[in-house]
């Protein structure tokens, strides 16, 4: 590595969107139970949504939150091949815009970068593309996850409709989403 020429990099002029901030990081943990504990007895996080070890994600998952946002942190359960303390799940970026959100798609196929998912996932809702940087990390670009209220409900597993592209999560909204466009010419291309 060239220090100066690392040093040197910048944000390329007409990049189609911008990332808002670090939304959340999913984390495999050796034991949910502790894990979730440690998390909300200790740092003061506050569980949103758990999936039991025979659902939908293997191993099951907890999500918590500090704030609003429906997670910061989600936990997936360890296995041989994800350690862990050694292996991150993924980190999730947000854009501001579902505009922005089609933008990334359509720029990151423009690149040649593989995505492995865009549409929608389950706990949280938020629309995503996912996709891994050079060194195989897991990176998710996301819009819209669930806000949650003052009485701290989460939305119920039975409204998460979880699809497999970005068209199927416009065509068919879950409860309280707006997923249109501002420029419809988007999903044209």
């Amino acid at each position: 590595m060239n220090p100066d020429t690392v040093a040197a990099l910048k944000r390329p002029i007409g990049l189609p969107f911008r990332i808002g901030k670090i939304g959340h990081v999913g984390i495999y943990a050796q034991d949910l139970e502790r894990s979730a504990r440690f998390y909300t007895e200790v740092l003061g996080f506050q569980v949103t949504d758990v999936i039991a070890p025979d659902g939908p994600l293997p191993g099951g998952a907890v999500f918590l939150r500090c704030a609003t946002d429906h997670h910061a942190i989600a936990l997936f359960q360890a296995t041989d091949e994800n350690k862990a303390g050694g292996s991150l799940h993924h980190i999730a970026m947000e854009v501001p815009t579902i505009d922005e959100l089609v933008r990334v798609r359509e720029h990151l196929r423009m690149h040649q970068v593989q995505i492995d998912l865009d549409g929608r996932r389950g706990a949280g809702v938020q629309l995503v593309v996912e996709f891994r940087d050079p060194d195989g990390h897991r990176l998710e670009i996301y819009w819209n996850i669930d806000q949650i209220g003052s009485d701290g409900v989460a939305r119920p597993a039975d409204q998460w409709k979880s699809v497999n592209s970005l068209e199927a999560a416009l065509a068919d909204p879950v409860v309280g989403q707006d997923t249109t466009l501002h420029d419809p010419s988007l999903m044209a291309r």
